[in-house]
């Protein structure tokens, strides 16, 4: 892409998403990714309906009247993407692209993070590791952040979640809140999964088309892994052909559903056609409630 082409686009995508997470998700997202605890920040004098268990009594024994101890939260917390580049992610029958949808969910949730004054750092992958950028602040970070999205060339096509997974509890030694952002067309990552959600605050965002859960009927269709290249002719016009597809797609979608209730995973669904702003507000709202 020529050089400023990609700046026009990453203007575009700045100014969508910064102005939601200004006028959305800062505050959202806040109060679903609280801080490592409470500091002490100074003591003022006791007024009516203050916790007494707060009183600093050698301060209000000096002063003969009473003083509260006053503590604010501890921010500064350390924000990973794990971005799926993989093929599959240049799949997309409506709105727009997998991929063109993460890059903005990223986009969002990296302007959130910087707000709040956290540090966000990125991994990307598809059946390797592809790019890792290190967690930093500033809008110039987040600015290459985006621009790595739109226009890095991976130079693999499938993909590997485990080896992500277990490439990140390697890299990020402390705690962090972490977002799994992928389709999950992927196998035999359970195991890494529940190491890293362990270990780190782990959230996984699922990003799909509608046409990977419904097959139109438009006769005989040729289709293409896009990660593996293997073509297939369907005949879509068979009533039993679309339900089988459909059904298989359900069976998936309850196994991931079960796979992380169980671990213990936060998600969000999202498609392509979707607005992903209500999506990640009801995630942001669920676990606030904790």
């Amino acid at each position: 892409m020529e050089t400023t082409d990609l700046l026009k686009k990453v203007r575009k995508i700045e100014i969508k998403t910064r102005g939601l997470s200004n006028q959305i998700f800062s505050g959202e997202y806040h109060s679903a990714f609280k801080g490592r605890g409470m500091a002490f920040s100074e003591v003022r004098e006791y007024m009516p309906g203050d916790d007494i268990r707060n009183i600093d009594w050698n301060v209000t024994a000096r002063f003969n009247h009473p003083f509260v101890k006053v503590f604010e939260e501890e921010r500064e917390l350390t924000v990973m993407l794990l971005v799926d580049i993989s093929a599959s992610g240049d799949f997309g029958t409506s709105r727009q692209f997998k991929r063109e949808l993460i890059t903005e969910l990223c986009a969002v949730l990296s302007f959130s993070a910087i707000q709040n004054n956290d540090k966000i750092g990125i991994i990307f992958f598809t059946d390797r590791i592809e790019k890792f950028i290190p967690p930093k602040k500033g809008k110039s970070h987040i600015l290459r952040i985006i621009r790595e999205l739109i226009d890095f060339k991976p130079e693999g096509y499938g993909t590997d979640i485990g080896g992500a997974l277990r490439y990140f509890t390697n890299m990020i030694k402390k705690r962090s809140i972490s977002f799994l952002i992928s389709d999950f067309m992927s196998q035999n990552y359970i195991d890494p999964l529940k190491i890293a959600s362990r270990k780190h605050d782990l959230v996984a965002i699922r990003i799909f088309d509608k046409r990977e859960a419904d097959l139109p009927n438009i006769g005989l269709m040729r289709m293409q892994d896009a990660e593996t290249g293997k073509l297939l002719w369907v005949d879509t016009s068979r009533k039993i052909t679309r339900e089988k597809y459909r059904l298989n797609w359900d069976n998936k979608q309850k196994e991931l559903d079960t796979m992380f209730a169980k671990i213990g995973v936060d998600q969000a669904k999202i498609a392509t056609d979707q607005n992903y702003v209500q999506p990640l507000i009801s995630l942001f709202k669920k676990r606030e409630k904790r």
